[in-house]
């Protein structure tokens, strides 16, 4: 176990900090459709190193919203609210593939922060740039048309599984942008109708890459 690959202030912890991260990690592995993290649980900091997990938000009418995708090297801040003060929303994280994570436990990472000034700016950093790209997906869902976020998607999805052929749902695309599967039917028979994509059972295959960018990037309201 390297814990020094994946944390950035590794160096400059000392040899007994490093040594109580070492003997307090877990190494463990999700199957893919696992709940990792939910609600109020406060499982810890996780170290992605393979797989990828989806962290989201659900509504009081049981919609949900993709928040932001983890990979290799990614870290997961938010399965440990009870580390970072003032956290005052619920996001549920869960695998979307075999994932495998280093865990470190809340109270060891809180602690580590008390003690280590380099350990604290790095989690604030990681905080606000966690935040960032939320306050940016909420731009997108306030401003942006639904076609355009749907052909976005697509096209991140192919980018993020080197593919034209997505094995995806209208249901778990809705589930992603936080709207109503009867919407991203709807919208995908559009872009069908203009040899943009073509459908079938349980997949998207990307036809115009360069008009999908187009409908993406020329969409704002």
């Amino acid at each position: 176990m390297i814990l020094g690959d994946y944390l950035p202030f590794w160096n400059k912890l000392t040899e007994k900090q490093k040594e109580k991260l070492l003997q307090k990690t877990r190494e463990v592995t999700f199957e893919k459709g696992t709940l990792v993290h939910s609600g109020d649980d406060c499982i810890g900091f996780l170290l992605v190193t393979g797989g990828q997990l989806r962290a989201f938000m659900i509504s009081d009418e049981g919609r949900e919203l993709t928040l932001y995708r983890l990979l290799d090297r990614d870290i997961c801040l938010f399965s440990g609210p009870c580390m970072i003060k003032n956290i005052q929303f619920d996001v549920t994280v869960e695998a979307e593939e075999d994932s495998h994570v280093l865990m470190i436990p809340s109270q060891v990472y809180k602690e580590l922060m008390e003690e280590s000034a380099a350990a604290s700016n790095f989690t604030n950093e990681l905080m606000a740039s966690r935040f960032s790209e939320v306050m940016w997906l909420m731009d997108q869902v306030m401003n942006k048309k639904m076609d355009g976020r749907i052909a976005a998607f697509l096209l991140e999805e192919g980018e993020l599984h080197d593919t034209n052929e997505l094995s995806i749902t209208h249901e778990q695309i809705a589930h992603h942008l936080g709207t109503a599967r009867e919407v991203v039917t709807r919208m995908l028979r559009m872009f069908q109708a203009e040899h943009l994509v073509k459908i079938t059972r349980g997949s998207v295959e990307l036809l115009d890459e360069k008009g999908l960018k187009l409908l993406a990037a020329d969409s704002l309201r």
